[in-house]
Parts: C-alpha cells; structure tokens; sequence
C-alpha cells in the first residue's frame, strides 16, 4: 500500500496581534430601563453594566469583523494575503448560510483563505482560538484569523426583564501564527448538552406556525447560568492553568467572558487570584457581547496597559450549550 505524505507545522503558535471594533452608539442604562421597568441602580448592581454598545444599519457583522481584523493584522505585522484560514464565532449573523467567514475573508483580500462559521455561542471565541493552534502547529494553516463577532441587539427583545440590559455589539479579532516559544497552552472545553436550552432562541418553525411575523430573539434561565459559571467554570479555569503548567501567583491577567461582574468575582474567589492579577472588566461599558468578548476585553486590556507583551492570560468563555473553553495564552 502507498503510504500517503503528511505535513508537520510550527512546534508552537501563539496570539501575534489583537484588534477590536466598538459600535458608534453608546447606549446608556437610562435607555434601556424603562421598557423593563428597572433602574441604573438595579442593572449596575446585577451585572456591572453602565453602558454598551449597538450597532448601526451600517455596522454589520461582516464590516465589523473586517475593521477589527486589519487592527490584528497591523498588531501582528501580517498581511491579510498571508491568512491561510479565517474562523468565525458568532450566533447572530442571520443567514443560515453562507457563512460570514467566507464575506469576511474575501473583504480582506485573503487570496482564497479557508473560512467558517462557528457556532459555540459565548465560547466560540475561545473554540476558535483552539483550533487555530492545532491548525498551526499541524501545518494546515501557516497563519489563522479568529474572530468573535456579535450583533445581539437585532435578535434581544428589549422588553425582556432579563436579557435587554445585557446583551450588546462589537467584534473582536486575533492573529495566530507560529511562534519559537508556546504561546497557547492545552484547551479545556467541554459542553453541559443537558442544559443547553437554558439560553436560546425559539424554532423559526414554532414562530411561523403561530402567524407572528417577529425575529427570535434570545431568552435565558438567568439564576440557573449564573450558578452553573460561577461555581462551574472556576473549575475548568483550574484545569486550563494546570494542563498550561501555571500557577495563580504565576497569572498576570485573567480574561474571562465578560457575561456578569459577579460571575467574574465568583471565579477569582474560587481561584485565589492574588492582587496582582488585571482581570478584564470590559463589561462595564461594552455590555455582554457574547463570542466578542473575550478578544474585546483583551484589547481593552492592551489599550489601557493592564497587559503587557509576554504577560500570560488565562482566558476562559462559557455560554448557550452550555458550551465552554479556556487556555492560557501569551500576550503579543
């Protein structure tokens, strides 16, 4: 039998360049609460939030992407034409397909890149992040572009008591490429399948048999989440900086999905982060931006220097599924 020839990539791949894209609209609490007949006081105290961001008609989850991409590429110093596969997490671009990765690779001019969707919900960046490693170091791809990207604010019905203050817009991206030295530790993913209804949106079909002409919008068991991440996830969080060979004292920044600021309080009580620590507190003007979340909090951490290059972040996203992610990464 012929033996067939198989390839071998980098020995390592880390994160080269981060970018991010933050709507025009700033959106205050003050209008959001009275259609929920809430206050500032309740949501800040409920989840940190003060503002978010909505998109525009012009802001879409492809030109999002796209402006967040060439802010990476430029941090990176990589040329879009060197991209070799682009991934994209994101649960709110509205065609069942094609693909936003496929629009977004040929807007920058990636010279026939691979490109999908995926869709992990608030994990999906982290999922990206993932495969783009393996992809690296396989020699499938010489350089990847993950991409976490939401337009919630189209599929959030803002009367909902308990999703219209937290979901919100923006995009997020990173270059992966190799790298002489690990810059992406060993994942920890998983899924609770058993729960995976406790956020979702409704069967198009159940909306068309009812006659009502509406877009599914999100809906979430709030209490049951929150107690599944903020116990839950520390768990795996642990597990992501053993495997990665990190202590806590060792941590420079920790960025987790940005869903709750108690969830986040929950999670570096439960890890024991000492002071030393930067945690992304990104939610505080941008609002939950689900698979966005992650590479926007981390660039805000850049922007602001709570991050330097060569810091370690541990970073970790839960969500719909309930689907979750976590490693340790170098930052560029």
């Amino acid at each position: 039998m012929t033996a067939l020839r198989t390839e071998t990539g980098a020995a390592h791949a880390a994160i080269l360049g981060v970018g991010a894209y933050r709507p025009r609209r700033v959106v205050p609490n003050a209008e959001v609460v009275d259609a929920i007949d809430s206050s500032d006081e309740w949501i800040q105290q409920r989840s940190g939030i003060k503002t978010r961001r909505f998109a525009e008609d012009d802001e879409t989850v492809v030109s999002m992407s796209v402006d967040a991409s060439r802010d990476a590429l430029a941090a990176a110093g990589i040329d879009a034409r060197q991209i070799d596969c682009v991934i994209v997490a994101t649960v709110s671009h509205l065609l069942q397909t094609p693909s936003a990765a496929t629009a977004i690779a040929y807007e920058l001019g990636t010279d026939q890149a691979a490109a999908f969707d995926i869709s992990a919900a608030c994990a999906g960046f982290c999922h990206g992040v993932a495969l783009a490693n393996d992809m690296i170091r396989a020699g499938s791809a010489g350089y990847a572009l993950v991409i976490g990207v939401e337009r919630l604010s189209d599929i959030t019905d803002p009367t909902d008591r308990g999703t219209a203050f937290i979901f919100a817009d923006g995009a997020g991206a990173v270059v992966v490429g190799p790298s002489e030295t690990p810059g992406i530790g060993p994942v920890v993913w998983g899924s609770d399948g058993e729960h995976y209804d406790h956020i979702r949106t409704p069967d198009w079909r159940d909306i068309l048999a009812s006659g009502e002409k509406k877009m599914p919008c999100l809906s979430m068991k709030g209490n049951e989440v929150f107690r599944w991440a903020s116990y839950g996830m520390a768990k795996v969080a642990q597990q992501a900086l053993d495997r990665a060979g990190i202590t806590a004292d060792e941590l420079d920044c920790f960025v987790p999905h940005q869903a709750n600021n108690r969830i986040t309080d929950a999670m570096a009580r439960s890890l024991k982060l000492p002071d030393t620590v930067k945690i992304a507190r990104d939610i505080i003007d941008a609002g939950n931006t689900s698979a966005a979340s992650v590479p926007m909090a981390l660039q805000r951490m850049i922007d602001d220097g709570d991050a330097k290059s060569g810091d370690t972040a541990l970073l970790i996203a839960f969500g719909a599924g309930l689907a979750y992610a976590a490693q340790v990464v170098v930052v560029p």
